[in-house]
């Protein structure tokens, strides 16, 4: 969603940092250009000129101007006042209360609040180990509560049986009742919405609230509204009082001006994004993340918790073994390229990483595919289990049978095959020699060595240090190293923990033909 407005700043500021020293009048001139981004990008009029206020007051000091890389400082200074609009620090859903606690969804109608109640509802149950309740409170639009019924089937949550007739302040009442007598720790109320505000959603929420007293009241908004989402948040807030505000589809091609304006103009945090249509695409809103990716800067951080959460330890320290033994087989590369597929693919692994939304024209002409990992998988899942295991039993006639399979040619089948004896010569290469450097430490996190262990806060920490901006980091003047070129063989692990090869995401096979870099 913001890669429109990190495309615009990016090329401001290259234009700062290739500067030696900076006049007054280059850092106004610069400010405008941001202020025309933020503007572009769909940022309210008063939050992007706030914006500029702050950072110029800051930007045009003696320290600044008269610093050793003056235009790093002011892509420093933009950071900060880019992470203070969005709201500083995470702030999650508060459960301190006594059970059940109450949570109450709200918004428009089409803005995806019945699916968000339910991925809220997985991620309490899944990660927090907390019993909700779900209840429909929407007796408006047809189906509204069947559908709820089967998105808790879905996610294994328990929904309130259906009464006919009742009205959303019955309803809440009974969902109460039954979370309390039943001892659920969270009860979730999805409310009905309107295609627009009016008063009479507005006296039904009032009357909800009245009823159930919720301790957490978020509004559901589809960030591809822009202008229109920050007046629904404000509308909100000010007759039923939001606590907290869900982004929906963040993973579109909205300008990303709604995230940067609602904090700012309600004041109230928001808590969680979607960034997906699975009912686990759902991301906890860290403001310095967004920053650092808004910025270019990519999001290490969020890319080590995302392939914790994927990756299932023990089944990493089996692989990790039969790498060391060179016994990597077409299975194993299979799991691995599920693993990645569950982390959001290519496109979603390689915008975690640093520098590569400068490099972006480079990926597109490289043709830098998502469906290949599929086809990739659709190849290997068409070959007996035998095959997989021993690949050197594929002869002619065989891999005519798998490429009809998998809808492919036998070309892709070879070209497969290639890769993979790569990766597991490299595999067994690696198991040798201790490993070595910040990729290789990030490696043994990944299950390469050890295990797969959730990184404790002091290593987040300085992941987020020589990754990311955090810690009053800036943007660097280029990408990072290993980000510039292919490595030289014999190749290093790129992505940690998906294996290695030739290409960026060494771990997908060795997929050399993913390899952004690489010349036609």
């Amino acid at each position: 969603m913001f890669e429109g407005l990190s495309e615009k700043l990016s090329g401001i500021f290259d234009q700062l940092t290739r500067r030696g020293a900076l006049s007054e009048e280059d850092v106004n001139l610069a400010m405008r250009e941001v202020r025309r981004a933020l503007l572009e990008a769909d940022v309210a009029l008063d939050v992007a000129r706030t914006f500029i206020d702050k950072a110029k007051e800051r930007a045009v000091g003696a320290d600044v101007l008269k610093s050793i890389k003056p235009g790093q400082m002011v892509v420093k200074i933009v950071n900060d006042v880019l992470i203070e609009t969005l709201g500083s620090d995470a702030d999650p859903i508060d459960l301190n209360a006594a059970p059940p606690v109450a949570i109450m969804m709200v918004g428009l109608q089409g803005a995806g609040k019945t699916t968000t109640t339910a991925k809220i509802a997985k991620r309490l149950s899944e990660r927090f180990k907390k019993r909700v309740l779900m209840a429909s409170l929407d007796v408006k639009r047809p189906a509204a509560q069947e559908q709820l019924a089967v998105l808790g089937r879905q996610v294994n949550v328990d929904t309130l049986p259906i009464i006919a007739g009742q009205t959303p302040v019955q309803i809440a009442r009974r969902a109460e009742e039954a979370a309390r007598l039943q001892g659920y720790d969270v009860v979730m109320f999805d409310t009905a919405g309107r295609t627009h505000i009016d008063e009479p959603l507005m006296v039904e929420m009032a009357e909800i609230k009245a009823a159930a007293k919720p301790h957490e009241i978020l509004l559901v908004a589809d960030a591809l509204t822009g202008q229109d989402a920050v007046n629904l948040a404000k509308n909100f807030d000010d007759r039923v009082g939001i606590t907290g505000i869900v982004l929906t589809r963040v993973d579109g091609d909205g300008r990303g001006g709604a995230a940067l304006s609602m904090r700012a103009v309600t004041g109230k945090p928001i808590k969680l994004i979607g960034i997906g249509e699975k009912m686990d695409a759902l991301d906890d809103f860290h403001p310095q993340r967004i920053a650092n990716r808004i910025l270019g800067m990519g999001d290490i951080v969020a890319l080590v918790e995302k392939a914790a959460e994927t990756i299932d330890a023990e089944k990493a320290m089996q692989v990790a073994e039969k790498m060391r033994k060179g016994k990597f087989d077409l299975q194993d590369m299979c799991d691995q390229l599920a693993m990645a597929e569950k982390m959001g693919g290519l496109g979603g692994i390689m915008g975690m990483l640093p520098g590569v939304a400068k490099l972006k024209d480079a990926m597109a002409n490289a043709k830098v595919d998502d469906n290949m990992i599929k086809r990739q998988r659709a190849i290997i899942l068409s070959m007996t289990p035998a095959e997989r295991r021993n690949p050197d039993i594929l002869k002619a006639s065989r891999k005519k049978r798998i490429a009809a399979g998998a809808g492919t040619t036998v070309e892709l089948v070879n070209r497969l095959l290639k890769q993979h004896r790569a990766t597991a010569d490299m595999m067994k290469a690696m198991g040798g020699g201790p490993k070595r450097g910040p990729m290789a430490q990030m490696a043994q996190m990944f299950g390469m060595g050890k295990g797969m262990d959730m990184p404790s806060p002091e290593q987040m920490a300085e992941l987020q240090k020589k990754y990311g901006a955090g810690m009053g980091g800036v943007l660097p003047k280029e990408p990072p190293a290993e980000l510039k070129a292919p490595p030289p063989a014999p190749a290093k692990p790129g992505l940690p923990g998906l294996g290695g090869g030739k290409s960026l995401l060494p771990g997908l096979g060795g997929l050399s033909t993913l390899n952004p870099f690489k010349k036609k």
